[in-house]
């Protein structure tokens, strides 16, 4: 069943205000007549004229919309000055009522433009049908032209330099964007940090706001993922452009940058300068490794199943056979993570930990113990060579800030899957080494 009718006006020629009028009001008609109960809400898209333009169409949209009784507390008309401002709008107002079955209601002639808009803007979460806008008898002379800047619209470049633009436009949430860094590693040759929640665009209540992650499940898309990874790289220092994420598979691939690139991996190493690499977590660790002899560094993202199999170990090892790395030398600074204090598993799977050492397992005896994944990487990397003083968790806390904060303790700071379910945000731990 249809949730929500967008009714696109931004096609129509703004100096037609009489027949625009008759033809919402027809729309409108077609779809109280239509409607279950309760009806759909419904959205009018048309562009914000200039001056007192824009206030004579708003009186004609507002007179065309008085007469439904029925839908007059479920319709809202957007006004904006780009069809990228306006769906946002209205992708927020969706979100806000948590709506995915979505009609569009448009010219015939602006459909595959709209698809290039929603393509960008939404996720598979939502739904789309899409039905032509009809003239109505009293609008018969209206001529629905694609005007010439709508042709131009169609370059897709074009389309995405306007959503960019807009977003780029938007205020943060939730504050400045705040970096965790750890005095581990020197930062006179390595660039690096932790990312925490605030100081991005992502508006969701479990997204917000410097949301690092977009898939087709969760309902941020991947243009204001990539707008908040440009807020960080302008905060932090680095190039978005030669920025590489792990391809998340809960294992213990290594991607070997320069080198072929395996189709999932949740390790990856290099040694050329400029490039920056990074794990996400939202629970699960983001370990970041750094060789100050050998200029060398990497990136894990290490969840319960990650550390069992031995991802950091496996990342350490990259380090060591493609740069000659000294295990001596390698630096471990593990980031925000769910801590043993809320972190459950089944008991079959606490086995598996309780096996590698007792003490990473509470209440072993119950059905779902609590889990230490800090201590047990950290035992996992003492026992493959690496020095316990160059391992930073929350048992060895930084002197100027603590870095492996509980992600589900602290839901001002940071995102947690388990804290907040499948519609869950996600924070990096982010490395380069410096040109």
């Amino acid at each position: 069943m249809v949730e929500a009718v967008l009714i696109d006006l931004f096609s129509l020629p703004a100096n037609f205000q009489n027949n625009i009028q008759g033809l919402l009001y027809n729309t409108l008609e077609t779809i109280e007549k239509c409607s279950l109960i309760p009806a759909p809400f419904v959205y009018v898209m048309c562009c914000q004229s200039q001056g007192s333009e824009w206030k004579v169409e708003q009186e004609s949209l507002l007179a065309a919309v008085r007469d439904f009784q029925s839908l007059k507390e479920r319709l809202e008309v957007v006004h904006a000055p780009t069809t990228a401002a306006a769906l946002y709008t209205i992708k927020q107002r969706l979100d806000e009522k948590d709506l995915s079955i979505i009609k569009v209601i448009l010219s015939s002639l602006r459909k595959d433009i709209m698809k290039v808009y929603i393509n960008h803007l939404f996720t598979a979460v939502y739904q789309f049908e899409f039905e032509d806008l009809q003239v109505a008898s009293d609008c018969e002379n209206l001529q629905i032209a694609e005007p010439q800047s709508e042709r131009q619209m169609q370059d897709m470049a074009l389309i995405q330099s306007e959503i960019q633009m807009y977003l780029e436009s938007l205020p943060s949430l939730k504050g400045e964007l705040i970096i965790l860094r750890s005095s581990l590693i020197p930062d006179d040759i390595f660039l690096h940090g932790f990312t925490t929640r605030t100081g991005g665009i992502s508006y969701i209540p479990t997204l917000s706001s410097c949301n690092l992650f977009s898939s087709s499940k969760r309902r941020d898309p991947q243009v204001v993922v990539k707008e908040n990874l440009r807020r960080l790289a302008n905060a932090a220092g680095f190039n978005p452009e030669t920025f590489h994420r792990v391809k998340i598979d809960h294992a213990n691939a290594v991607c070997i940058m320069g080198k072929t690139e395996p189709d999932n991996y949740d390790g990856i190493v290099t040694n050329q300068k400029g490039v920056t690499i990074a794990a996400p977590g939202a629970d699960c660790i983001p370990v970041l490794f750094a060789d100050p002899v050998r200029k060398a560094c990497g990136a894990a993202h290490s969840g319960w199943k990650g550390t069992l199999l031995g991802v950091s170990m496996a990342t350490v090892n990259a380090m060591v056979s493609e740069y000659g790395c000294n295990l001596k030398d390698i630096l471990v600074v593990l980031g925000p993570s769910v801590g043993p204090c809320c972190y459950k598993l089944p008991h079959e799977s606490a086995k598996e930990f309780h096996r590698i050492d007792p003490t990473c397992v509470r209440l072993f005896n119950s059905t779902e113990p609590y889990i230490d994944i800090r201590r047990t990487t950290r035992i996992l990397l003492e026992s493959g060579g690496i020095l316990p003083e160059n391992i930073q968790d929350d048992s060895v806390t930084d002197q100027n800030q603590n870095i492996t904060f509980c992600t589900a303790c602290h839901p001002d700071k940071f995102y947690s899957h388990f804290r907040d379910g499948n519609n869950f945000g996600t924070q990096i731990g982010f490395i380069s080494i410096k040109d």
